[in-house]
């Protein structure tokens, strides 16, 4: 039996939650939050027996093998690095820390811990995304010359995920004082993995736009100052060659959540949509590349971040993609800010 323990119990950790729960041979043990009515509610609702207002709480209590961070961006390196110095194993949530020092002393102590680590980039289970990346890398596109990418949504000027100006949900989301790193941290980061993982190689350079719009009259909501970015649109080298551009926004009318990738090599070129969240992959390779034709692309279905990670636990072995990647990516998300507040063109990586 895996013993999972959740830290930080938001709306997001329902989804680790919910996971886990169906799961055969794993076991929702325990939750972490300050906020007790919030905590009780939750462990409620999924039968969970032990709860604990801090994470030292958990750690000398100790019944558990591994943990889930869902707590906000800002505090994931402060959540995470006790548990790893205990031996846990843990699944955080995106993105891996607020800055790329965190996120890379989150990568080394998971190293030195010997535990698994991952980051829960959760795109990484949309098929039409892991087919991509293998006809990547076997060759079939040829060398991969050119990209563009999008992360679109609209839950700021439209409630299908509910009212953003009233819920807390939404509201830290748009707060960096309360641990946001804007849609370039919460989105943004999803893109960059989807785009470049596919790609099949890292960021070389990167030059970076971010916007922030007025929301509310004088730029705030009762506790909440919203000057989080809600835009932002990004050209990227990589380290193979390639050159595009990412760009997501939470003002995209008419994309509650969507997903696009088109990749361009020699030999062809890919596009990958996780759209109304619906999967798709097409090619336009070979004979079709003269009339300019695409063609469906048949895709398997991809085991959850969340089964991979009790499956690596269980046998002993490395996941991906791990806190390396995480901070990998915290790396281009930073050098994004300092392109952004320079105003300079280009960042080397």
């Amino acid at each position: 039996m895996i013993r999972v323990l959740i830290v930080g119990t938001g709306t997001m950790a329902n989804d680790h939650a919910g996971a886990f729960v169906a799961m055969d041979g794993v076991e929702v043990v325990g939750s972490v939050d300050p906020n007790p009515d919030r905590l009780h509610s939750f462990n409620a609702k999924y039968g969970i027996t032990h709860a604990f207002d801090t994470v030292d709480q958990a750690i000398a209590w100790g019944g558990f093998d591994a943990v889930s961070v869902v707590t906000p961006d800002g505090l994931h390196h402060r959540t995470t690095m006790p548990f790893l110095a205990a031996g846990k194993h843990v699944l955080c949530e995106k993105p891996l820390a607020a800055n790329a020092t965190d996120a890379a002393e989150m990568a080394a102590a998971a190293k030195t811990a010997g535990v698994v680590n991952m980051v829960n980039l959760t795109y990484r289970n949309v098929p039409a995304l892991m087919q991509a990346a293998a006809v990547v890398a076997d060759g079939q596109i040829g060398e991969v010359r050119h990209f563009e990418a999008s992360y679109l949504q609209s839950w700021l000027n439209q409630a299908s995920w509910g009212d953003w100006r009233t819920e807390d949900q939404w509201l830290w989301r748009l707060s960096t004082a309360h641990g946001s790193l804007g849609v370039l941290g919460d989105v943004g980061v999803h893109i960059l993995d989807y785009a470049t993982f596919a790609a099949g190689a890292d960021v070389a350079r990167v030059s970076c736009r971010l916007r922030t719009f007025d929301k509310a009259e004088g730029g705030k909501i009762g506790d909440y100052t919203l000057d989080a970015n809600d835009s932002m649109a990004m050209h990227l080298a990589l380290q193979n060659g390639a050159v595009g551009v990412i760009h997501a926004s939470r003002f995209a009318g008419g994309h509650i959540n969507d997903l696009r990738l088109r990749l361009f090599g020699t030999k062809g070129g890919l596009d990958v949509r996780f759209e109304q969240s619906r999967s798709t992959l097409q090619a336009c390779l070979g004979d079709h590349l003269v009339s300019g034709t695409w063609v469906d692309i048949p895709t398997q279905a991809v085991e959850t971040n969340y089964a991979r990670f009790i499956a690596a636990i269980r046998g002993k072995t490395a996941v991906a993609p791990d806190f390396g990647r995480g901070a990998d990516l915290q790396r281009v998300l930073d050098l994004a800010v300092v392109s952004d507040t320079q105003n300079a063109c280009d960042q080397v990586i």
